[in-house]
């Protein structure tokens, strides 16, 4: 069974340019998503594409704008079939509405699971297929961005689809008003041209006739060779408005009348509220309201910082239920203990499997990641107003326009039709605003319902975000391994620690012979969420880390290990060969220098990582240069590419450095960034990156960046030092990782951090 997370990160690597469902849109549809997305001088022609009277295109965009640069990189695939002038292309986000339902999600989603191909499917069933995507995407109220499935399922079955039927239906459009044939016209720069004569019409002139034209249901899509701005470093869409401060992001909304919410929540998890003091406030006119909810307390007043010190005054009693006991240390025991036990379930076997380690000298290791925040730049916030009327308009930056309108009307128990929704753009996400993670919604809208008739503005601080996130989980995962005669592995064995099941990320790229996947689940009381390349960011330090270990026991080099283990993949050896190389693997570093590789796919994309990383004598590190290969088959905008990879890196490598929340007495210890650190530009590495171009199809470019740099850092670490580090972060957050004992011996300065050894 789908569901929004399973479509969301479900590790969607969208098949190439499958063409459907065109053939069921209807001339009603099209009038009503006129009447809902299209100014008087402007009209859909086709899916998610409007043409305004003076030849603008704008597309319309079924995600939010979290930054990624996605709005471009769409509307260059629309562009390019469209064959449009590009100094003439706008975009704006799509209404949250059902009529907007991101069914190319969808789609993409479903045949890459059925691993279902243009070639492979019969074309009288195209049109049926698409129907039931865009009837499951509204019934689930689908309009999510994450997974970075944006360019490889929304720009491959959505995008690039209607911009060519589009591109049909004016042709049509001008061989119906000179009454030649429509293979007597091509197109070029937003015109229609008449090849014999040279006669042209704007698109702008044509495009009220062409949408009297049913778009095809399987439109001529061009072929790579053809492309002429896919694949070109146009400039970001969204770069001026949000250099010149005119972007309007959720945290900026001002509305008439509005008023401030400051909130507190339980700091226990699972903790409700007792009670409160109001006497310190009860004569102050500009305090609006104090509305007590089951968990939290939330304070409207005139001024967001008045909100908050009258918070402080009303010195709130929460009961820490019955998780006031558990920790990071009781947790991370659960997870030994667990994985110690007979309730490993069997996941994938591969050969022999782990019965292949009986006779053999088996290897362990076992590595430990931390919860994770998201920390976005923009805390988590959302203004809503509730009618007297029982209406509700809400106004936020969220994953998913649709979704939210869905969620918050559940919270108001009213009906979708009585909400609107504004989706605005995010100051970074990282996951934070997916659906199952929106408790920010839901306070705003159950403030505003205690307050009709007013605007309230509900703002997180950073201590509250942080304290009350949706966590990257904690994953304990135990490696058994034997190895051939020629030092590579024989068998590989995985047991990990897991909250819902198996990962096929843990899956290994490399040629053993005999494998075996294996989980346990450990129940917590901390919340969990997705965050940037969810389940990948875990196992890519895992298994990375493992097998440079094995190389090392093995006495090879890691690139010739990797090499080795890689003959049957091209595209993943030619994206290892092409990082060593521009790295200058194998070339002389001064004392104390180390290189350390690492490559992970996921989201269709393969990324190569190799660090450059010097720990100087009081054990502190300095992560010098970063140099990375990655193919994502094409790059559709290889700046924005490059970008999105640039901060995949750096998000990772502020984790794997110093990245670390924990708990104490059922609670978040973590409130800011004086205790859970990023990297700085002071302290930010240079980055080099190199595209890889293959025939492969699309994969993503927001995430698949992350998740090789925390084993890089690491194996650059043991390079330079000698010392493994199995567990992150590997920073006490001063930026000292390990400090000298004696000649040679290092240890992590925490108690915590001692799964490290010296060979």
């Amino acid at each position: 069974m789908i569901t929004r997370r399973r479509l969301l990160i479900g590790g969607t690597t969208a098949a190439g340019a499958l063409v459907v469902g065109y053939g069921f849109w209807s001339r009603d549809r099209l009038s009503r998503i006129n009447s809902i997305a299209a100014k008087p001088n402007e009209r859909f022609v086709s899916d998610w594409i409007k043409i305004a009277d003076d030849d603008t295109i704008i597309l319309v965009i079924p995600h939010c704008d979290m930054g990624t640069g996605i709005f471009t990189a769409l509307s260059q695939m629309a562009a390019e079939e469209l064959d449009a002038d590009w100094r003439k292309i706008r975009a704006e986000t799509a209404p949250a509405d059902p009529l907007f339902a991101n069914a190319a999600l969808v789609e993409g989603y479903l045949l890459d699971q059925s691993h279902v191909t243009r070639d492979s499917m019969p074309i009288f069933l195209e049109g049926a297929a698409a129907n039931a995507s865009g009837r499951i995407a509204r019934f689930m109220n689908v309009q999510t961005t994450g997974g970075s499935s944006a360019v490889n399922t929304t720009g491959v079955y959505g995008m690039r689809v209607a911009a060519a039927a589009a591109r049909a239906m004016l042709i049509e459009a001008a061989a119906a008003r000179i009454g030649a044939p429509v293979t007597a016209f091509h197109t070029e720069m937003s015109r229609v041209i008449h090849t014999p004569s040279g006669l042209s019409f704007s698109f702008g002139a044509l495009a009220a006739a062409a949408g009297r034209y049913t778009p095809s249901s399987h439109p001529k899509l061009k072929s790579k060779g053809e492309y002429k701005l896919v694949g070109k470093a146009i400039p970001r869409l969204d770069i001026p408005d949000k250099v010149n401060g005119t972007a309007r992001y959720g945290i900026d909304i001002q509305l008439p009348g509005m008023q401030y919410g400051a909130i507190s929540i339980s700091p226990t998890f699972g903790g409700k509220l007792v009670s409160l003091d109001e006497g310190p406030i009860a004569r102050d006119p500009r305090v609006k309201k104090v509305v007590k909810l089951e968990d939290a307390i939330v304070v409207v007043a005139d001024r967001f910082w008045r909100a908050r010190k009258a918070l402080d005054l009303l010195k709130p009693v929460f009961d820490p239920g019955e998780n006031a006991h558990v920790s990071s240390l009781t947790l991370r025991d659960d997870q030994q203990a667990a994985l110690k036990t007979g309730l490993i379930e069997r996941d994938l076997t591969v050969g022999a499997g782990a019965d292949a380690l009986r006779s053999a000298t088996v290897i362990e290791r076992v590595y430990h990641v931390p919860y994770l925040a998201h920390a976005a730049m923009e805390p988590v916030n959302a203004t809503a107003l509730y009618t007297k009327e029982g209406k509700l308009e809400v106004w936020a930056g969220t994953q998913d326009g649709l979704g939210s309108r869905a969620y918050c009307a559940k919270i108001a128990g009213i009906h979708l039709q009585d909400v609107v929704f504004h989706l605005l753009p995010s100051g970074g996400s990282f996951g934070r605003r997916l659906p199952d993670l929106w408790n920010f919604l839901s306070y705003a809208v159950k403030t505003a319902i205690a307050v009709p008739g007013v605007p309230i503005k509900l703002v997180f601080t950073r201590e509250q975000d942080m304290q009350h996130d949706f966590y990257r989980p904690s994953v304990t995962s135990r490696f058994r391994a034997s190895l051939a005669h020629d030092g590579t592995p024989a068998v590989w064995v995985n047991d990990y620690t897991t909250i819902d099941g198996s990962n096929t990320e843990a899956r290994i790229l490399y040629d053993v012979p005999n494998q075996a996947y294996n989980t346990v689940k450990v129940a917590s009381p901390v919340p969990i969420g997705p965050w940037r390349s969810v389940e990948s960011s875990w196992h890519g330090y895992f298994v990375e880390s493992f097998i440079d270990e094995l190389a090392q026991l093995a006495h090879r080099d890691p690139v010739d290990y990797r090499r080795a283990l890689l003959k049957g993949k091209p595209r993943h050896l030619a994206t290892l060969e092409l990082a060593a190389d521009k790295a200058g693997w194998g070339m002389p570093l001064p004392p104390r220098w180390g290189r350390g590789i690492a490559m992970v796919e996921c989201f269709g994309t393969i990324a190569a990582h190799v660090a450059e990383v010097e720990v100087t004598d009081d054990g502190t590190i300095r992560v010098h240069r970063v140099t990375s290969a990655a193919d994502c088959g094409t790059a559709v905008n290889p700046d924005g590419f490059r970008a999105q990879i640039e901060g995949g890196i750096v998000f990772g490598l502020s984790a794997a450095l110093y990245g670390e929340i924990t708990i104490a007495h059922g609670a978040v210890a973590q409130q800011n960034f004086p205790d859970y650190p990023v990297v700085r530009l002071a302290d930010c590495p240079a980055i080099d990156v190199h595209i890889h171009e293959s025939d492969a199809l699309l994969g993503g470019a927001g995430e698949p960046g992350t998740p090789p740099i925390a084993p890089a850092l690491t194996n650059a670490i043991f390079a330079a030092s000698g010392v493994r580090i199995r567990e992150l972060p590997v920073s006490d957050g001063s930026g000292v990782i390990v400090r000298r004992i004696d000649a040679g011996e290092f240890k992590t300065t925490s108690a915590l951090h001692t799964a490290i050894d010296t060979p």
